[in-house]
């Protein structure tokens, strides 16, 4: 059996780590003989959930995991890391500007993207989660130079998944009003989706979708933004798919899409230099 990965999970007190945790533990995303040391992390105010969320999975009796480690702290969450999911981030509160928010987070992701560069192996995997996604990818990659941006990217699979099952475009809104959370089971499953996609490779003749870095791509993105393309992965390494005929409707939410991550980024950036 091959040696333990290190995997931590952020925000794992949260709903949809409690809907991601067991598909990590019981081999349904890193394979069936790949031992795991789980790693929890949240908040302080959140340590009391999260021992609960521990007890449960010593509960599950799971033999890939080998450990399972809840933490405050850092540098014990960060430490030696294979992967890492970051599900974790500023919700957006009632009567919060969209800058307030993206302040809140581009703090938490300077500060998560600081201990990756200084605990994490530098071959770790990055999957960011918790929105604004790309731009909160950006930022964790941007504070962690020594790790090759390539190996960080953000979930943008649940529309993927979404769109394979022809649901709506408005179906986030929809699930918050009838449950009054937000997608968590989906979300979940488009995690394992995804990082499964980057462990083990796409299918032959297959893409998938993931936020990743823009540069050098043919599809008139501009460089050094996360942006979601068609890629395709071998030896964990992601490739995008080039040259996909784009009609004037997806080129203009496309262009649209791409002005809103740079305004993003150029806020993001502004507040990196001023922390």
């Amino acid at each position: 059996m091959p040696e333990p990965i290190r995997v931590l999970v952020t925000g794992a007190a949260g709903q949809i780590a409690y809907s991601l945790l067991y598909s990590i533990g019981n081999g349904s995303v890193f394979g069936k003989d790949q031992p795991i040391i789980l790693v929890l992390l949240d908040i302080t105010p959140m340590m009391g959930v999260l021992d609960g969320v521990l007890m449960e999975l010593q509960d599950c009796a799971l033999p890939l995991l080998k450990d399972v480690i809840a933490t405050d702290k850092e540098e014990v969450a960060f430490k030696d890391l294979d992967i890492a999911v970051l599900v974790g981030s500023m919700p957006r509160r009632d009567g919060m500007e969209r800058k307030d928010l993206l302040k809140a987070n581009v703090n938490i992701f300077k500060t998560q993207g600081a201990a990756l560069e200084k605990y994490a192996k530098k071959s770790v995997k990055v999957i960011v989660v918790g929105n604004p996604a790309n731009t909160n990818c950006l930022t964790a990659s941007k504070s962690a130079p020594s790790i090759p941006k390539e190996n960080f990217s953000c979930l943008t699979r649940l529309d993927h998944n979404r769109a394979k099952a022809q649901t709506v475009q408005q179906r986030g809104a929809a699930v918050i009003k009838a449950r009054k959370l937000s997608s968590a089971m989906s979300a979940a499953k488009a995690i394992c989706d995804h990082i499964r996609d980057i462990w083990f490779g796409t299918p032959e003749g297959e893409f998938v979708s993931m936020g990743v870095i823009s540069d050098g791509n043919s599809y008139g993105v501009p460089d050094d933004l996360l942006y979601s393309f068609p890629v395709t992965i071998k030896n964990k390494t992601w490739k995008i798919v080039e040259g996909l005929p784009i009609n004037d409707f997806s080129r203009e939410k496309m262009d649209i899409t791409a002005k809103e991550l740079t305004e993003e980024k150029t806020t993001a950036l502004e507040f990196l230099s001023s922390a």
